[in-house]
């Protein structure tokens, strides 16, 4: 589980963190995700018009009505779209502080990305330990609550198993190998519902291999836990890291690294060298590149 755990430890979110850059570029549920360069422009371009205009408005509305949550006329679209504008840009604090006033919100597209935020802010390293747990579980609940609203929002499920893994690091060894098959349950759904969404194809990936290479006392303890004991084998992972990479060619330095480490797993060097050698060559562009 140790490949799992520092896998979905990584802060999602723009800087050093290579996941956070893949996560930016996934496939959105519904039709209301992030629709990349397209949504940049156009939020540049209404930039103005949103803060200026819309969200200066509501905060006045606020005042005026000593209210804190958002009301219904405020569009569900117009947050969406200043809440990718913000995640894109890597502003983890307005984002929260824009989407934790809805958090009361039956909309599921602001509640996955409130738990995607909370969980950002929970990483950075200006946030007290105290706050981090606490930021940890409420991602977990808004999760949770995004999934009650739409069972068929893919990128819920996504975010549901990464907070659920987060939360596992608070409880226990033993929690979170609990917890394990729910978590693979949640990506495989997310799978289903979004077949190109690399990023969570690449979770899976890291799930099979740490099973694949879990020591013995980790085993012992899933066989208390579980009557058939949840495993997988390398060639398991190998399948869904190359799914990944045929969803989104050189998409995470990690997923083609990870390539490489799998097939030395399988005594296949020949292959192994080939990916390792892409890694090596792959754009530094984050810490984690750099590392990789």
């Amino acid at each position: 589980m140790a490949s799992l755990a520092a896998s979905l430890a990584r802060p999602f979110r723009r800087g050093p963190a290579g996941l956070g850059t893949a996560l930016r570029r996934e496939a959105a549920p519904c039709g209301r995700g992030w629709p990349g360069t397209q949504v940049l422009r156009k939020s540049l371009q209404r930039g103005v018009v949103l803060s200026t205009g819309s969200f200066l408005v509501y905060e006045a509305h606020k005042l005026i009505s000593g209210f804190a949550e958002v009301h219904a006329s405020f569009k569900v679209e117009d947050v969406i779209e200043q809440a990718d504008y913000l995640y894109g840009s890597g502003e983890t604090e307005k984002l929260y502080r824009l989407l934790v006033q809805h958090k009361n919100s039956d909309d599921a597209e602001l509640l996955w990305r409130l738990a995607r935020s909370s969980r950002d802010l929970a990483q950075l390293s200006s946030t007290s330990a105290e706050e981090k747990k606490q930021l940890t579980y409420d991602s977990l609940e808004y999760a949770k609550k995004a999934l009650e609203k739409n069972e068929s929002n893919s990128a819920a499920h996504k975010w549901y198993g990464i907070c659920l893994s987060d939360v596992g690091d608070y409880e226990g060894i033993k929690t979170k190998i609990g917890n394990a098959i729910i978590i693979k349950e949640h990506f495989q759904r997310a799978i289903e519902l979004n077949p190109k969404d690399a990023t969570t194809i690449h979770l899976i990936g890291i799930w099979c291999y740490s099973f694949a290479e879990m020591p013995w006392y980790q085993r012992k303890i899933a066989a208390t836990l579980f009557a058939t004991p949840p495993t997988s084998t390398f060639q398991e992972a190998l399948r869904y890291f190359h799914m990944a990479e045929e969803a989104d060619p050189n998409f995470y330095s990690k997923n083609l690294l990870f390539l490489g480490k799998t097939y030395l797993k399988l005594n296949n060097k020949k292959m192994a060298l080939l990916w390792l050698s892409k890694a090596k060559e792959y754009p530094a562009q984050t810490e984690e590149d750099k590392q990789v």
